[in-house]
């Protein structure tokens, strides 16, 4: 997953096709003047729909589509004859799409299943032709219901991502370093804030060819649930997780006040996450020794498992992937 190519939220127009509207008709035919209503109902405007494609990852390909439209319902014909339905436009997303009306904010779908179908923008009904109204009083209906207009909406979709892990820290704490270890994901790693600025997921192997998901989130700075720094616009990866690693370098100022701080923005984002359970690891270890990590041992917050780890030394790996296994099926 390459950073010009993940797209996780995309707005588009969308505009579903008019109804057709009914016939207004009556039968003619050698030797019968003045036959019954025959004329049919009009088809249904086409609808927008939502389906889930469990081997996509990204939006990237609904990125430029600014309008999706819709074609309209055929109005109805002569001999009771239905019109043709306007043809749908079904747009195939990642699971983890949220879809979701623009103006309001309103969610109207989310999409977590290959195979899935919403329809998010309904398409018009068909009027009915004259023959529907046709009564044993009023034999010859001079009318026919017009076709139902379509619907024309700003969507926007929004992608979080569906991984067992979500990776949690300061930008260059470490994250995309341990995803690169412990998988086959190729982040870009650097030593400066911000390396991360889209999410990488992988697969990590673990005993007897299980394995867990693990998502690599860019880094949280505080004030990022107001928008500061990448903001809130990858916070909403780690509502699909199901299990929270923090993240803290040995080198931080104050381990506890870091996590602290970050507990507090997901909490100001959304409760919920502290739902989740939570694992705190301390990356970059290899710079400790035995002192320094017993002294160290005393600011590690106490309400959660924590462990030391050195993606370098690949010290404490083994003991971390037993962490998260436990906890994800305790």
């Amino acid at each position: 997953m390459s950073s010009p190519n993940f797209i996780d939220y995309v707005k588009f127009c969308s505009r579903s096709g008019h109804g057709g509207a009914g016939c207004l008709h009556f039968h003619r035919e050698k030797f019968i003047q003045k036959g019954g209503p025959d004329g049919g109902d009009g088809g249904r405007g086409g609808h927008i729909i939502l389906r889930g494609n469990a081997q996509l990852w990204t939006l990237l390909h609904l990125k430029y589509r600014k309008h999706v439209i819709a074609t309209n319902g055929n109005p109805g014909e002569e001999q009771d004859r239905t019109g043709a339905d306007g043809k749908d436009e079904i747009l195939e997303v990642p699971l983890g799409t949220v879809a979701r009306q623009a103006e309001t904010g309103e969610v109207i779908c989310e999409i977590n299943e290959d195979g899935q179908e919403v329809i998010i923008t309904p398409g018009g009904r068909g009027g009915k032709g004259n023959a529907y109204f046709a009564t044993s009083t009023r034999q010859a209906p001079q009318f026919a219901q017009p076709g139902e207009p379509g619907v024309e909406e700003w969507i926007i979709l929004e992608l979080k991502l569906l991984a067992d892990v979500g990776l949690v820290g300061f930008p260059n704490a470490g994250k995309s370093t341990l995803l690169s270890v412990v998988s086959a994901a190729k982040p870009k790693i650097g030593d400066y804030p911000f390396t991360t600025l889209t999410p990488n997921l992988g697969v990590v192997q673990y005993r007897d060819d299980r394995s867990f998901v693990m998502a690599d989130i860019p880094g949280i700075i505080e004030g990022a649930a107001e928008g500061r720094g990448l903001g809130i616009r990858f916070l909403r990866h780690i509502e699909r997780n199901s299990l929270l690693l923090f993240l803290i370098p040995a080198d931080a100022k104050d381990i506890q006040k870091e996590y602290e701080i970050l507990l507090n923005e997901l909490r100001k984002y959304n409760p919920e996450l502290l739902d989740k359970k939570r694992i705190l690891a301390i990356s970059k270890s290899d710079m400790l020794d035995d002192e320094l990590r017993t002294e160290m041992q005393r600011e590690v917050p106490t309400e959660l498992p924590s462990v030391f780890i050195s993606s370098i030394t690949t010290q404490g790996i083994q003991q971390l992937k037993d962490l998260i296994w436990k906890n994800l099926h305790d």
